[in-house]
């Protein structure tokens, strides 16, 4: 199915977080807290502002991001788990190191 979420909103898809502790410890599913990071899948086209004209979102498909505990709305959208916000409960952009020229930096 396709899907365009409208105005400001965002969809983002969780990302799995580790369920072995540093020390080797695997923690059980019902230890386990909901990520609060996830990839985002669509966005919308923006906000209209006073002047009439749509202002982009900052975040974009393929961004990793942070958000609140208790942010959006879950759905299911083909058998996925799937979270809709606004782009206003987005925390932060997480931006990983780029390579440059073939090389890994450090």
């Amino acid at each position: 199915m396709k899907f365009r979420p409208l105005h400001d909103r965002v969809v983002i898809r969780r990302v799995d977080e580790e369920t072995k502790t540093a020390g080797g410890i695997i923690i059980p599913d019902s230890a386990k807290e909901k990520p609060q990071e996830g990839e985002v899948v669509a966005v919308g086209p923006g906000t209209r502002g006073e002047d009439g004209k749509v202002h982009a979102l900052d975040v974009k498909a393929g961004d990793l991001v942070l958000f609140g505990k208790w942010s959006g709305n879950e759905v299911a959208i083909d058998g996925e788990d799937l979270l809709i916000m606004k782009e206003s409960d987005v925390m932060a952009i997480i931006e990983t190191k780029a390579t440059k020229k073939g090389k890994k930096a450090a």
